[in-house]
């Protein structure tokens, strides 16, 4: 994986933490969430209670808080 993960992962959680959703659309960044497969994003998203939808053939990425993954029941 890209050593720049990291980086893109917090501000992603960062920007979630105050809005319900976040477009990456930045080209330092959708490089790389371009590097990751579906399944990989997939289980990183699952991991941080999100869901994503890729946009525009590609050069978007929209990143949602997911309440049903979020949501356990006691």
């Amino acid at each position: 994986m890209d050593e720049q993960l990291p980086a893109v992962i917090a501000k992603i959680a960062r920007m979630l933490a105050v809005k319900p959703e976040y477009s990456v659309t930045h080209p330092s960044e959708l490089r790389v969430v371009r590097t990751l497969s579906d399944d990989e994003l997939r289980e990183i998203t699952r991991q941080h209670g999100w869901r994503f939808v890729r946009r525009v053939g590609g050069r978007q990425v929209e990143f949602y808080n997911d309440a049903g993954v979020l949501f356990r029941p006691l």
